[in-house]
């Protein structure tokens, strides 16, 4: 045969197959790639980055400390207010008395000294921001009150507090004795 002719069936025949390489691992190559793509960072570039990364984690710390001062200042506000209301309320059962008292006295003379000593008292509660909740007209609210009596009545509209038992009181927002009250209906 002739070189054209040998040319010609080779081209005919079906190409043998070529033998696999052996890859490298696929991990191992993106990582070359990436190093040999990007040039090696400079000085001033790996600079860059440890100032980067010590910036964030100044205001990680930051952040974290200032979140720390506000959750303590509540907690200390929580407990401020806690140990009022506890303290308050340990001294209710002499205001009621000076109260009961006031209602029963004869004596003009000592009915006025323990009206006015009841009058400081309250200055006193109004200062530390201590107020009496009101009852007798208003509706029933239990997150006030404690129904202790319940009446029939029909000139008494549905829940209407009728009587105060013992008188209620409120720090702020927070309860420190709910009223004991009779309602009506």
């Amino acid at each position: 045969m002739s070189k054209k002719e040998d040319k010609k069936n080779k081209a005919h025949q079906p190409a043998e197959p070529e033998k696999e390489k052996a890859a490298p691992a696929p991990e191992a190559e993106p990582e070359k790639a990436a190093e040999e793509a990007a040039p090696a960072p400079t000085e001033a570039e790996k600079l860059q980055a440890s100032l980067a990364e010590a910036n964030d984690k100044y205001l990680r710390m930051l952040a974290e400390y200032d979140n720390y001062r506000r959750r303590s200042a509540k907690e200390r506000e929580n407990i401020y207010a806690d140990v009022r209301a506890d303290t308050v309320k340990k001294f209710l059962p002499v205001y009621d008395n000076l109260a009961r008292a006031a209602q029963h006295e004869t004596d003009d003379e000592t009915k006025k000294g323990v009206e006015g000593i009841l009058n400081q008292f309250k200055t006193i509660l109004e200062g530390l921001g201590v107020t009496e909740i009101e009852t007798v007209g208003k509706k029933f609210d239990a997150n006030l009150h404690d129904a202790l009596l319940h009446i029939e009545d029909e000139k008494y509209g549905e829940g209407e507090i009728v009587l105060e038992l013992e008188k209620g009181f409120k720090l702020g927002d927070k309860v420190i004795r709910f009223a004991k009250v009779q309602v009506a209906n």
